[in-house]
């Protein structure tokens, strides 16, 4: 037997034409490309008198004008500047912000490397201070091998117990405080400290196994 197929005439949806819209027309995405590609040197040299390295320049700037095409393209073509620039500043800040939880991480995994290590109830971060000096220009092979290092915790922190893993990150990545990383995981401030040493060793000794000295 021969199927036949029938085809259901559905109705499109309604778009208002732009002529008949309120406001100021939306911009198009032309008008949005060629808005990034005027901006997009301008934008670069702002990032790297912010933060003095190249390669994380270009980064605040892909991150930028990609957070402007995702989340503010159905904005007039006047409003882009401001929104662009905005969003750059941003970028800028939580570059900064990623650096200092960073070196907190490997303040964190130096001091357990020299044996500062303490019961399961210490928390490092109540008695480690975050490195200040991220705004500070560092030699390039120095900043080389910082991302290098950061490569090898992240991938360790993937094979971290989940729990150990959850609190590792709400309180040196997400900078909760125990209460705070206590409520988000349920459970309570003794088991957080808990949970954040035991992570913060494991990382120590993975990173010792593979020959990392901080």
């Amino acid at each position: 037997m021969q199927l036949q197929c029938t085809t259901v005439n559905a109705r499109p949806p309604f778009i208002m034409p732009r002529y008949l819209s309120d406001g100021p027309a939306l911009a198009t995405y032309q008008e949005i490309s060629a808005f990034l590609a005027e901006v997009e040197r301008r934008a670069f040299k702002q990032a790297m008198f912010a933060v003095r390295d190249e390669h994380s320049a270009v980064d605040i700037v892909q991150d930028a004008m990609l957070k402007l095409t995702e989340k503010y393209s159905d904005k007039p073509a006047a409003e882009l500047p401001m929104l662009f620039q905005r969003i750059v500043q941003n970028t800028i800040h939580d570059h900064f912000r990623r650096q200092k939880v960073r070196s907190t991480w490997t303040t964190l995994l130096s001091a357990l490397g020299r044996g500062d290590e303490k019961d399961d109830d210490f928390d490092p971060l109540e008695t480690l201070a975050a490195k200040s000096d991220s705004n500070q220009t560092a030699d390039p092979a120095a900043q080389l091998e910082q991302r290098q290092v950061i490569g090898v915790i992240e991938q360790a922190l993937e094979r971290l117990p989940a729990r150990q893993r959850e609190a590792f990150l709400l309180r040196y990545w997400e900078e909760l405080d125990v209460a705070e990383a206590a409520q988000a995981m349920g459970c309570s401030e003794g088991s957080v400290k808990t949970h954040c040493s035991r992570a913060v060793h494991a990382l120590a000794e993975m990173l010792k196994a593979k020959g990392v000295s901080l």
